[in-house]
């Protein structure tokens, strides 16, 4: 089975870089941290942001159940900077809209073209569910949270669903495998009272 896509700490930065306006960069900041599938996100209302409890509910795409999903701060700072300028949507529509002629709520689509844009100039191909792969490696991959927590986050039916997500990736190892590289060979002690030439007759040297 193929691994899921994620994308890279540092190419995440260039993608989210080249967001033009806050609403993009809170769309894009919810994606990664809550790990809410793009429809999911796109139906949230105001009524469906606990901005207290750093909470948003959505309505799972399985179970069509309103659940909670947890989200960054970055993501909620982002909103509010874009409801500040942008207004306030119509009661019962979703906090995503449109910002050229009347507001109209943001279509999946329209969603894609911003990502598409930035894609453009990157020469890159990210795709919006990549952004919950991304969520989903980033959760797994966090020792401070146990496998059916992130399972709880993502509301993956079966745990096996999220497991996928503890593949490491060799580009993520980078740093890592630099210092495991340049870590100097550790030297053996052994403890005092051994022949020196019965060390060597043993181990070598």
């Amino acid at each position: 089975m193929q691994a899921p896509r994620s994308i890279p700490d540092h190419l995440w930065d260039e993608l989210f870089a080249g967001m033009g306006c806050d609403r993009d960069r809170a769309l894009l900041e919810f994606y990664v941290s809550s790990g809410a599938r793009a429809s999911e996100l796109l139906g949230v209302g105001l009524d469906d942001v606990d901005w207290s409890g750093q909470l948003i509910y959505v309505i799972s795409k399985g179970t069509r159940i309103r659940q909670p999903v947890p989200a960054s701060p970055n993501a909620f700072r982002y909103l509010g900077s874009y409801l500040a300028a942008d207004g306030l949507p119509d009661p019962g529509q979703p906090v995503w809209r449109t910002r050229r002629g009347d507001p109209r709520p943001l279509t999946y689509w329209a969603t894609r073209r911003i990502l598409q844009r930035a894609n453009d100039k990157l020469g890159t191909n990210w795709t919006l569910h990549d952004a919950r792969h991304t969520a989903a490696v980033r959760m797994a991959g966090d020792e401070r949270l146990t496998l059916a927590e992130v399972q709880t986050i993502l509301r993956h039916a079966h745990l096996d669903t999220t497991g996928r997500y503890l593949t490491a990736r060799v580009e993520d190892l980078h740093d890592k495998l630099q210092e495991h590289y340049t870590k100097p060979r550790p030297q053996r002690t052994f403890a005092a009272g051994y022949d020196p030439e019965d060390i060597k007759a043993v181990f070598g040297g």
